[in-house]
């Protein structure tokens, strides 16, 4: 990862050309099982079940609340951080996997070109830049999936957005995509660190596909519970409830 930083502001900045094929290739790949992931789970197990726990108490306004913590704080950071991992992470990996096998990176290597800097560097940076974007799609797909929980039950929207803008803080959608981010520059580390280091052949380079799927998924885990815990510990405002 230092190497990384070290070289990506090193002149000759040469690799904008491939840092915006990286950026149309992960946003081409990822964007509609993100968008469809996003929206099925926010209407799904959250919406329907929240919606008819709260119908119970004739307490449907609620919901605008509890989408505040299931959206913005969980759901759009986590589905942006396993769909990124698993579409563009694997992608990636047999990606420089195949070109280790094939011996890319050496004639690179003898042309004087810097495989870390001319194939990691956009890759990673492609991947937390996504990251950002795809939190943006993924909030508004998880709120689109709440109004049609909203419509369904046959509810005002404005008893819920009231609610829910009445607990959202700007705290936490900058939470939001500081975690996200941290999720892109991990799983593209991981991802990468396993491309370039696969060998024996095709069946090599699926191995590391398979690595870095299972390592990347066990540190989103982590992560998540790491982050969440370490921002409301240091804001108990956050657990209030509005």
């Amino acid at each position: 990862m230092a190497q990384v930083v070290r070289r990506s502001v090193k002149p000759p900045l040469d690799y904008g050309p491939e840092l915006v094929d990286q950026v149309r290739f992960v946003i081409a790949i990822a964007w509609f099982p993100l968008i469809l992931t996003s929206f099925a789970l926010s209407f799904g197990p959250a919406g329907i079940q929240a919606s008819g726990f709260l119908g119970l108490f004739g307490a449907l306004d609620r919901l605008g609340a509890a989408y505040n913590l299931i959206v913005v704080r969980e759901f759009a950071p986590l589905v942006t951080a396993i769909v990124i991992a698993g579409v563009a992470g694997t992608a990636i990996t047999a990606d420089l996997g195949a070109r280790v096998t094939r011996e890319e990176t050496s004639a690179l290597d003898v042309l004087g070109v810097d495989p870390i800097k001319a194939l990691v560097v956009p890759r990673l940076l492609a991947l937390v830049f996504v990251s950002i974007l795809f939190n943006i799609f993924a909030l508004w797909a998880g709120l689109l999936g709440a109004v049609v929980v909203v419509a369904q039950n046959d509810a005002a929207l404005g008893p819920f957005f009231a609610s829910f803008f009445a607990n959202a803080t700007a705290l936490e959608l900058g939470a939001s995509f500081v975690k996200v981010a941290v999720y892109g520059i991990v799983i593209a580390t991981v991802c990468c660190y396993q491309g370039m280091n696969a060998s024996g052949g095709p069946e090599g380079v699926g191995r590391a596909v398979n690595r870095a799927v299972v390592i990347a998924f066990l540190c989103i885990g982590a992560i998540d519970y790491v982050f969440t815990q370490l921002l409301l510990a240091t804001n108990p405002i956050l657990s209030q409830t509005r």
